[in-house]
């Protein structure tokens, strides 16, 4: 699971856009580009978070209460007053690249203007997107939230007081939920509650938010020091302790009688149709989710062969379920004692591969990286994760790995198709180079698209061949076992959000045809459950990645360069897949 800060508000640093548009006839249109820069400057307003995961600061001390019915009139008018903008600039006057970001720009807005038809704000959190988790990680001090001035540690303290203002709107738009019968599943919020109470605690100096007065700035004042010491044990004391505590009473003395015992979205007032928004707006195509499904069930049978190949060459007897079960429990794939150890394996990886992907990619990005373990705070519900660096290079872009106990960390999970999706060439390589383009229109650099981000990140993982990985059966397996659950993801997330599939049916669908333990296998179906059609973009995306390399490679034969090709899919940053298709063809067709 990704925690990548690409939503459909526009986010990101106040880098101006530098790039001039000039057309066939060497016009540019100077109002189309400050149109651009100004939707992505309010919308940086509307989404100060995201500045902050970006690196622009100007917003630090902000917290919109966006479940407000005052902050869904102001995103509503944001959204149309940019379409109406849009619509007096005429498509067919523009250069080849304004055009791009006019048709990036056209999808959003229609996108996010139909989603406000769903009451998306009556379910303000669940246990994998919710800000009071990400408050924990900015407020921790190593996060992206700046801790290095007196005025980061100050803007930290109004966000913290608009955080319990943000809680007591999420308490009433349950309530208001609960109401209309628009309420989650009980098996999501029996999660949420210790994720509530771990943040409760006695003590100032034992809670997560006390972490950046353990790393005060040596330089700073004796009084700045005893000020901010003060203040920040009064604002745990005070409002960050008594916020979670509200929110965890609420969730399971009010809430929890009130949740449902179904699974998805179909069971909820209007669900069908919601969740055929959501469909298209995760995966960017007009796919129904038959469709998808369909496309899901060839993959899983598709792939169970590939598997049934790699089975046989490792010489093993049983049929494919024993051979998952010989995979997640023999000791010998168990061969760390530390979280450390785990870690290194990681950066091996990395090093392994390095000579080929110099063969494969023309450019690398500029941006740090470094591979981390996840906070113990959110290890038990969190996947591997890569979060973005800053466009700025100042924080690096961080591969999460949750290690809960190393020595039951298993090395035919997937870890080399692992670090191609979510650190390099995968999410580390296209967000870094997509951010790093100051020629870019801003709200280029710094949006994105669940399919076009997530299906680049898939399609790295078909990569590894060529990057001289899976040479051991067992990492193959690993990687097909990736593949196969991207597969699998089409086929649950439709039938429990469509076909009355219950999480039970969904899990026993899972570890039937992967190799998952049933306590990976729930936690991934309760994602499924919270997030309705996020994890649909993976596979949609990659299929069309893989289908235009392929049309390429045939129609260029010897002009196909494959290093090209990647240049080009990652050069503009992230379209509608329909976008990038026809981007793409217009760059094949350049190569003749």
């Amino acid at each position: 699971m990704k925690k990548i800060v690409l939503f459909t508000v526009c986010i990101g640093a106040l880098l101006s856009c530098k790039q001039k548009h000039t057309s066939e006839n060497g016009k540019s249109n100077s109002q189309f580009t400050a149109m651009c820069e100004q939707y992505y400057q309010d919308g940086l307003k509307l989404s100060p978070i995201n500045a902050t995961y970006i690196g622009d600061e100007r917003y630090n001390d902000l917290l919109p209460n966006d479940g407000s019915q005052a902050f869904i009139k102001e995103y509503k008018d944001y959204n149309q007053r940019y379409l109406d903008s849009l619509s007096k600039f005429n498509r067919d006057e523009l250069t080849a690249d304004e055009k791009l970001s006019y048709d990036y720009l056209k999808d959003q807005l229609d996108m996010n203007l139909e989603g406000l038809q769903y009451h998306s704000e009556y379910l303000p959190f669940n246990q994998m997107f919710a800000l009071p988790l990400t408050m924990g990680q900015l407020g921790s001090g190593t996060g992206a939230q700046p801790f290095k001035t007196v005025k980061n540690y100050e803007d930290w303290l109004k966000r913290v007081t608009a955080f319990s203002v943000w809680a007591d709107t999420a308490i009433a738009n349950f309530k208001k939920g609960a109401d209309a019968g628009i309420v989650l599943p009980k098996a999501l919020v029996i999660k949420m509650i210790p994720q509530m109470q771990s943040m409760v605690v006695a003590d100032p100096e034992k809670s997560l938010f006390y972490g950046p007065i353990n790393l005060l700035p040596a330089n700073f004042s004796a009084n700045d020091k005893q000020k901010l010491t003060k203040e920040y044990r009064d604002a745990i004391a005070t409002v960050i302790t008594p916020t979670y505590k509200r929110l965890g009473d609420y969730l399971q003395n009010e809430y929890l009688p009130k949740a449902r015992t179904t699974s998805g979205f179909s069971a909820i007032p209007g669900g069908l149709k919601w969740y055929t928004y959501l469909v298209k707006q995760q995966t960017t195509t007009n796919k129904t989710p038959e469709e998808i499904y369909q496309t899901g069930l060839k993959e899983v049978t598709r792939i169970k062969s590939q598997m049934d190949s790699i089975k046989s060459l490792t010489g093993f007897k049983g049929d494919l379920k024993a051979f998952f079960e010989y995979m997640k429990t023999d000791k010998k794939f168990m061969p760390y004692k530390t979280p450390k150890e785990v870690l290194a394996a990681f950066e091996n990886i990395h090093q392994r591969m390095k000579p080929n992907l110099k063969k494969m990619f023309d450019v690398e990005p500029k941006t740090p990286f470094e591979i981390r373990q996840t906070e113990a705070f959110r290890a038990a519900s969190a996947s591997a994760e890569y979060n973005q660096g800053s466009a700025d290079g100042k924080r690096p872009g961080i591969f999460y790995v949750p290690i809960i106990d190393a020595k039951t960390f298993n090395t035919t999970s997937g870890m080399e198709s692992l670090f191609l999706h979510e650190a390099i060439p995968g999410h580390h390589y296209q967000i870094s180079l997509t951010q790093e383009n100051e020629s870019l229109p801003n709200f280029r650099r710094f949006g994105g698209h669940n399919a076009y981000v997530e299906g680049w990140a898939l399609y790295c993982e078909s990569l590894g061949k060529e990057l001289g990985l899976y040479q051991d059966p067992y990492q193959h397996m690993g990687a097909l076992g990736d593949e196969m659950h991207r597969a699998i993801r089409l086929v649950v997330d439709v039938a429990i959000h469509t076909k009355n599939m219950s999480r039970e049916e969904a899990i026993k669908y899972m570890t039937d045809n992967e190799a998952i333990s049933t306590e990976g296998a729930t936690a991934e179906i309760e994602r499924y459950m919270g997030i309705p059609a996020q994890a649909l973009g993976y596979k949609i995306g990659a299929l069309k990645i893989r289908e235009l390399r392929s049309k390429y490679e045939k129609e260029l034969g010897s002009k196909f360069k494959l290093s090209a090709f990647h240049t080009a899919v990652l050069k503009d940053g992230s379209f509608p897949l329909s976008v990038f298709e026809s981007k793409m063809d217009s760059w094949a067709e350049s190569q003749k």
